[in-house]
């Protein structure tokens, strides 16, 4: 099946190209840039070099349309409607890696990013976390691929959610996550004089953008509305994200009982494990994995359930994620030209 990557030369696009060009039943058939459009992707994508020739292409639908049956778009906020939109009209399948698409209600759409460009593009879009939305997944022909902090808190969350082992009210989401979430464009926040050697929150406040999508699944799961504190930190690496959550543990709970819970709900998935109770994943164990790390223990002094999740942000939290959901789609097997073992050490 032919395959085209939009925004192939960024961060996560070129992870996509990393991972299709190892995938057993795709072929690339575009690669498209605009920024490094018309540059040869050796140079574009070191990394590249000797692997894929030919140039960055700038997006034409048509010419994408007549090359690839499926299209991944890893663009940023606000730059997918309009390229989505016209694949749609051709027929295409699309995995959309931006925000665009994620949220079902509009209104918060609109509160947190501003207006909105894909009212009924969104309304066509299937939330593609494929542990939660697999079945949907199967027969979508537009998937809103999740965010990364999103990813690796509602993995860690909704188990214990679900199955009513803590209370909804009050949970606190701590995340750290390495530059490379910032994106391949240089600016002073992500420069290394700024970040090496300190660590700093951003987003304070419950100003992240990424707290309405965390919400909106663990609201569904709770089946009530939940409210969370996220602050998300930068740490002087480039890869990879742990986000530790704090939430109050319900009479008779213990941290086997969150481990048990959490097991049972991704039993069969090859990206999630679960870590023994009390352990405690780490981003460099995870690193260049399609794979998350999961963890539970409770604080029996407080009566606080501490669940810790640790993913690659470019790769489960993005262009993995994205490969894992073609998958579904396609009915192959979900670990399918994934990288299931880390870059350790």
């Amino acid at each position: 099946m032919r395959v085209a990557v939009v925004g192939a030369t960024g961060y996560t696009g070129a992870e996509l190209v990393r991972l299709l060009l190892g995938h057993p039943h795709v072929k690339i058939g575009a690669l498209v840039g605009h920024g490094k459009a018309g540059a040869p992707l050796s140079r574009a994508i070191p990394s590249l070099a000797g692997l894929v020739e030919g140039d960055v292409e700038p997006f034409d639908a048509d010419r994408v349309s007549e090359r690839a049956e499926v299209v991944f778009c890893a663009l940023p906020h606000g730059a997918s409607p309009p390229i989505v939109r016209a694949l749609r009209a051709r027929g295409r399948t699309v995995f959309d890696l931006g925000a665009d698409l994620r949220l079902r209600d509009r209104a918060e759409h609109v509160r947190w990013y501003g207006p909105d460009e894909a009212a009924e593009l969104a309304s066509q879009a299937v939330y593609g976390l494929v542990e939660l939305h697999a079945d949907r997944i199967a027969t979508a022909d537009l998937v809103a691929v999740p965010g990364c902090y999103p990813t690796a808190s509602i993995l860690a969350l909704a188990p214990l959610l679900r199955e009513r082992l803590v209370e909804p009210e009050g949970i606190v989401i701590d995340a750290k996550s390495g530059v490379s979430g910032a994106g391949r464009q240089p600016r002073e926040s992500t420069h290394f004089p700024e970040v090496g050697g300190g660590v700093r929150a951003y987003g304070v406040g419950g100003a992240h953008r990424h707290t309405p999508e965390i919400e909106q699944e663990l609201s569904a799961l709770a089946g009530r509305t939940v409210r969370v504190t996220f602050t998300p930190h930068l740490l002087p690496m480039t890869r990879g994200i742990l986000a530790s959550a704090y939430a109050v543990a319900r009479s008779g709970t213990t941290a086997a009982a969150c481990t048990e819970a959490a097991r049972a709900l991704y039993r069969g998935s090859p990206t999630v494990v679960v870590l023994e109770p009390g352990g405690c994943p780490d981003t460099l164990h995870v690193r260049g994995s399609a794979r998350c790390m999961l963890s539970y223990t409770l604080d029996e002094r407080t009566g606080r359930l501490l669940a810790q999740a640790a993913i690659d942000n470019l790769l489960k939290g993005a262009a993995a994620q994205a490969v894992q959901c073609m998958n579904v789609r396609f009915g192959w097997p979900q670990a399918t030209g994934l990288p299931l073992a880390a870059c350790w050490p």
